[in-house]
């Protein structure tokens, strides 16, 4: 991928060296059905920047797309992750490259092929810092929270409540919205005691990046 990643160096997609490194680190072409690898070769997919079909009406995302996500989201060494609509697995693994020993990423995928692919991908990096849920990654997951940084890979109609209370304070959110990427960054904690509204989840920073594609994603 090295010709790749040195284009999204150049184009400033790629910026944060953990970023840089997990993306040296972590191949696409593990990630990917081996009939892709049979046909088109792992060069090919190493450096092929677009998103590829994984199946069940999934991609492994474009590799610009992924950079650019990655870089909104921030993960440091030692970040508890929540990783929705993990897929293929490839970005799940490049996040346990980048929070490292110290650090943790909760992968949930609710299409159970998908989940098992994905697991089956990400176990040949050898990490002992991921969990694989099979479930709707809509409603998070709440009984790990709070989380320090929450991604999702697939678009939603609207972000999810249990997310945005899920998040700790100084959290960032990643998540794309129809066609566009919105960047959440949580500002405050929600109001204790008085109010008991359910949507009281706190203060928001917000920033949209429109301009993109995604497939839906899948709720119960």
């Amino acid at each position: 991928m090295k010709k790749l990643i040195n284009q999204l160096i150049e184009q400033k997609y790629l910026k944060s060296p953990l970023i840089i490194n997990a993306f040296k680190k972590i191949k696409r072409a593990d990630f990917v059905p081996k009939e892709i690898i049979r046909e088109k070769g792992k060069e090919f997919v190493n450096e092929f920047n677009a998103p590829l079909t994984i199946g069940y009406g999934q991609t492994i995302s474009q590799p610009l797309t992924v950079a650019f996500m990655l870089e909104l989201l921030q993960p440091k060494k030692g970040d508890k992750i929540l990783d929705i609509g993990s897929g293929s697995g490839w970005q799940t693994a490049m996040l346990c490259q980048i929070v490292g020993d110290q650090g943790f990423v909760h992968a949930i995928e609710i299409v159970p092929e998908l989940k098992n692919f994905g697991q089956d991908n990400v176990s040949k990096y050898k990490f002992k810092n991921v969990e694989f849920i099979c479930g709707d990654g809509s409603k998070g997951l709440e009984e790990q929270a709070p989380f320090d940084k929450i991604i999702a890979a697939a678009s939603a109609r609207e972000i999810p409540l249990a997310w945005k209370k899920q998040l700790k304070v100084g959290g960032r959110l990643v998540i794309p919205v129809e066609n566009s990427i919105w960047l959440l960054t949580k500002e405050k904690a929600p109001t204790q005691g008085r109010d008991p509204d359910s949507k009281n989840v706190g203060n928001f920073k917000e920033k949209e990046y429109p301009g993109f594609v995604f497939v839906p994603l899948i709720s119960e």
